[in-house]
């Protein structure tokens, strides 16, 4: 039987900077409070490069508000790891349907023409409903943000990529789903729940159109996050659900994020994670 190449033992030494030289967007990082900011900060503390997304209006009109784009920023910078790498954001309204090729074109501008890694993380909340509460329009307003947006911010970021020399490392999509798919689903946000049910569906079809470019496609369930949306007794029943006895924080999907995008994970792709901290449902 042959004998099949071992790693080198510099090879098992893992880099402090492994995204040192890459680059990244990070959408729905609006405030310092969710899962966007946590995994942005992950990337610049691997060394990466990055450009924030955000849409101020959606966050204003939740209970939780919006943070100031330079406030957010701030926060990301003071993790970054390499002095050379940059730190960029900008708006979108990503219910337009011209705006995700965009948003790829600026990220990419601004980060000096390349995009490595794109992190599907924004998701139009609240204004949904059971199934006797949602409508036409509701359906059509998160399948254009939560779903629509999605696919065509991974072509806009396919056909970049394409333009690069054959097989360019470091390639990396992650988008974001809610674990509708698991014990009683989610009755509650209809329209929610099957927006993002699709992007699950949808993640193994797009790591094989996305191979030949070798860039691998994954999707990442954070189960109960706190993100400042709940408090009270409704908080405490939900963090008694873990075993740990709290929620899941920002920085625990972002870890996962962020070793996703680092060539350790390179043979990881068309898979649905679940990172819920073995939550009981």
């Amino acid at each position: 039987m042959p004998q099949l190449p071992q790693p080198t033992a510099a090879e098992l030494r893992r880099d402090p900077l492994p995204l040192r030289g890459r680059t990244a967007l990070v959408t729905g990082a609006s405030r310092r409070g969710g899962i966007g900011h946590a995994v942005a900060r992950r990337l610049v503390a691997y060394g990466a490069s990055v450009y924030l997304h955000h849409h101020v209006p959606h966050d204003a009109e939740m209970p939780w508000g919006a943070d100031r784009p330079e406030d957010v920023v701030a926060s990301v910078r003071a993790a970054q790891a390499d002095p050379d790498a940059r730190v960029c954001h900008g708006p979108a309204d990503l219910a337009d349907a011209a705006a995700p090729a965009a948003l790829i074109a600026a990220a990419a501008e601004a980060l000096g023409g390349r995009l490595d890694i794109l992190v599907a993380n924004h998701a139009r909340s609240g204004r949904d409903g059971t199934l006797d509460e949602i409508d036409a329009d509701m359906l059509d307003a998160h399948w254009a943000v939560d779903t629509r947006s999605v696919i065509l911010l991974v072509q806009a970021y396919a056909r970049l990529r394409a333009g690069l020399a054959p097989r360019t490392p470091g390639g990396r999509v992650m988008m974001m789903t809610s674990g509708q798919d698991i014990a009683g689903g989610m009755p509650g946000e209809i329209a929610y729940g099957l927006q993002k049910g699709a992007l699950a569906s949808a993640t193994r079809s797009l790591a094989t159109s996305l191979a030949d470019l070798a860039v691998t496609v994954n999707t990442v369930n954070p189960g109960p996050v706190d993100t400042d949306y709940l408090t009270g007794k409704e908080y405490d029943a939900i963090a008694a659900l873990f075993p740990a006895g709290r929620w899941g924080m920002p920085d625990d999907p972002a870890r996962l994020i962020a070793w996703l995008a680092t060539d350790e994970a390179e043979w990881v792709t068309g898979q649905v994670v679940n990172s819920e901290g073995g939550v009981r449902h």
